[in-house]
């Protein structure tokens, strides 16, 4: 019991330090939006953090079935 609580806090750490390393990425990106990118860039962009968005949701819910 206490390996896996380990294993699920391990991985909420890393699903953490994934997230915020998105945030950053986001953060760039919106400081760069003004230098003449391609717009076609920004879709893809928008549609990756949609997906990754969606992805983070379903961990939330499988680690909180492991949790339970």
């Amino acid at each position: 019991m206490v390996m896996e609580r380990q294993r699920i806090e391990h991985a909420l750490a890393r699903i953490e330090a994934a997230a915020a390393r998105i945030e950053a990425a986001g953060t760039r990106r919106k400081a760069s939006q003004g230098t003449g990118e391609d717009s076609g860039l920004a879709r893809q962009h928008e549609e990756l953090r949609a997906k990754v968005g969606a992805s983070l949701q379903e961990l939330e819910l499988l680690i909180g079935a492991l949790e339970a």
